[in-house]
């Protein structure tokens, strides 16, 4: 930051570097040639006699080949800096690219359709369950690669680590004595979780390879909360739209459920959550957001049921006699805290000033980490009382994480309130720690099935 408290050179080059990133037309390649002419115009400007904030909005606004970008990027962050960019006439819109992009990404929903609907052929739902995920986001995968021009290198990887992935679990004996029945514990923690670590190594492939940069993984974080909201509203109305087909129907004397349910379902469910993708991506030329509304409706609604949950918690008697099912909705709950949190840290303008909504997020966090804290104490009892198994051992170590996590968050968040700290040391914590999360991922899936003999 300046003297005068604007922000520094550094940290709107870093700006404007994330949302040139967020185009999918430009590599992390593109964008580095692109940085490096940005600081070369800057230095020749500042040498000329400009400050810093002249200099480096001339040389953005000379940044001829990124018109779009600039006027996107300005009436976004209208309330800023870069509102004095005097940009130039817009262009036509990338309404063909998006559309050219839709048709590739329904080839590929087709694709996690048909595996889908072999999986649902197999008639075992355990398998079904383990390999759900590996029918559907190696597929979203393969249209960010193609999308984002992944080098091959790191696509192969990816391809290998899904592939290694997909055959140590259908390799592990779940169902050796009995299949076709149920999954046993550990095979539920691993179907579980598997998706988490398969998503994790998605955002490799829409970052473009980039994942070690904090923008990026930011912009994962912000696609992730919109695409759970696109799909929630296409679920909501291809729900609607096929209770009134079976309705119609059966008024005609047609049984049409075995055909929705063996292939309606197959295709549409993992269809849209693939045009869910591409709504997402298409929208980011959009001006408004609905992130910020959002979080600001959910975010007091989950701190009113954090508070009713450790009121429960602490209502239900001593620590060791707290129902089982209590633990795992605490554990739910936190899990959608952190959830709403992320998101709502991504929506924000880091440069802004703390406000009211920060000290409300604070409050979440802290609410958040009581509850952790009685769920933790009553889990390590239970444990004491009636030994380790698979389910406790994976909710104690969940709900370390889920410590660690908000107490690094709230410590931050705090930090920045009282004015010692910023918001990008805030936001930086989320997209490193996300990394903890990919390894107790696949720290369940990998390593509790042999530890706990697959049962």
């Amino acid at each position: 930051m300046t003297e005068d408290g604007r922000p520094g050179v550094e940290h709107q080059i870093d700006q404007w570097r994330a949302w040139v990133l967020r185009r999918e037309a430009i590599t992390t390649g593109d964008a580095a040639e692109l940085e490096d002419n940005l600081r070369g115009r800057i230095a020749d400007l500042r040498a000329a006699g400009l400050d810093d904030d002249e200099a480096f909005l001339v040389a953005v606004r000379r940044m001829g080949n990124l018109d779009d970008v600039s006027r996107e990027f300005a009436r976004a962050h209208s309330e800023r800096l870069w509102k004095q960019l005097v940009l130039p006439p817009s262009r036509p819109s990338r309404a063909d690219g998006h559309w050219r992009d839709l048709g590739v990404l329904i080839a590929l929903a087709v694709g996690a359709g048909i595996a889908v609907r072999w999986l649902l052929v197999l008639e075992d739902e355990g398998r079904f369950a383990l390999n759900v995920a590996f029918a559907v986001l190696p597929f979203l995968a393969a249209y960010f690669a193609w999308s984002r021009r992944l080098p091959a290198r790191a696509a192969g990887a990816l391809a290998v680590m899904a592939a290694a992935l997909a055959v140590v679990v259908n390799l592990f004996p779940f169902f050796a004595d009995e299949p076709g029945v149920g999954l046993s514990t550990t095979a539920v923690l691993a179907a579980t979780h598997l998706p988490v670590l398969l998503w994790l190594l998605l955002g490799v492939a829409y970052t473009g390879g980039a994942w070690r940069e904090h923008a990026r993984r930011m912009d994962f974080v912000r696609f992730t909360g919109e695409l759970v909201v696109y799909f929630t509203l296409l679920a909501l109305g291809g729900g609607l739209l096929t209770g009134l087909l079976l309705a119609t129907f059966d008024v005609v004397g047609i049984d049409a459920e075995p055909f929705v349910q063996s292939w309606l379902l197959s295709f549409a469910v993992p269809g849209a959550f693939l045009v869910a993708a591409w709504l997402v991506e298409a929208k980011q030329s959009v001006v408004e957001n609905m992130a910020p509304v959002l979080t600001r409706v959910f975010t007091p609604l989950t701190l009113g049921l954090l508070v009713a949950a450790l009121v429960a918690l602490l209502a239900g008697g001593p620590l060791t006699a707290v129902d089982r099912s209590l633990l795992v909705l605490m554990d739910g709950i936190l899990l959608l805290v952190v959830a709403l949190l992320l998101y709502a840290i991504s929506a924000r303008d880091p440069i802004t000033a703390g406000g009211p909504f920060d000290w409300l997020q604070l409050g979440l966090v802290v609410t958040a980490l009581a509850v952790d804290v009685v769920a933790l104490t009553a889990m390590a009892s239970r444990i004491a009382d009636a030994g380790w198994t698979a389910n406790k051992a994976a909710a104690l170590g969940l709900n370390v994480v889920l410590l660690v996590h908000l107490v690094g968050t709230g410590w931050l968040l705090w930090r920045f309130l009282r004015a010692h700290g910023t918001f990008d040391a805030v936001e930086r914590w989320q997209t490193r720690y996300l990394v903890v999360y990919a390894v107790w991922a696949a720290v369940v899936v990998l390593v509790f099935p042999p530890a706990f003999s697959y049962a």
